[in-house]
């Protein structure tokens, strides 16, 4: 490896040591609670490098959440989904679930943390609307194709009101796991029993009467 490759890679890890560090606070201490003094500080770099990689803490954050929303569309990206909307919704859940567990950091920062307001609608203003690069949009776009087939009961015809109640049960799996992890208060059941039994539950309870 040349000198320029070895720099470019090292380059690569640093920028990478500093996003990490980044997220762990903003998850901690809030975006407001951060500083680049204090990114700086946990990897032990002087406040100027750090300005090396980010103009401030708003283009820190702004990075941040587009690798990690980007992570998430991958995931969906390479799973194979079925062609029946029910059934399709049944997987989305499931992965999204999946993710959440694999990526618990990325998972708090992206939705258990609050954003600043301009970050919120700046975050995914590239891919939103687009079912191939937007969870958000592909989870719509399923619904809506399951109510075209006349999959859900008359009062479950809202697209959106659908797909916001369905990511806000697979939220709530994800967070409560997250958040209550290995707390002994409560006689847990596995984590793919609740999640079984709450996809079973909320889309049963949507389906049409036959």
């Amino acid at each position: 490896m040349g000198v320029k490759e070895r720099r470019e890679r090292e380059r690569i890890e640093t920028r990478d040591k500093i996003l990490d560090a980044a997220r762990d606070l903003f998850i901690t201490q809030g975006y407001d609670g951060v500083s680049m003094r204090q990114v700086a500080d946990r990897i032990e770099y002087s406040a100027t490098a750090i300005y090396e990689y980010f103009d401030d803490k708003q283009a820190l954050f702004h990075e941040l959440c587009q690798q990690d929303f980007a992570r998430l569309a991958a995931v969906f990206q390479n799973h194979s989904m079925a062609a029946d909307p029910l059934q399709r919704l049944r997987l989305i859940g499931q992965t999204y679930i999946d993710f959440g567990l694999r990526y618990p950091n990325h998972y708090r920062l992206m939705f258990m943390t609050p954003h600043p307001t301009a970050e919120a609608d700046e975050c995914q203003c590239e891919t939103k609307g687009n079912p191939e690069v937007d969870a958000y949009a592909f989870l719509k776009q399923t619904v809506q194709q399951a109510i075209g087939g006349g999959t859900f009961g008359e009062e479950f015809q809202d697209a959106e009101l659908v797909s916001q109640t369905l990511w806000a049960a697979v939220h709530g799996v994800i967070s409560l796991e997250i958040a209550e992890h290995g707390d002994q208060w409560v006689e847990w059941r596995p984590i793919e029993k609740r999640a079984q039994a709450m996809l079973d539950a909320v889309l049963r309870g949507m389906l049409k009467e036959k």
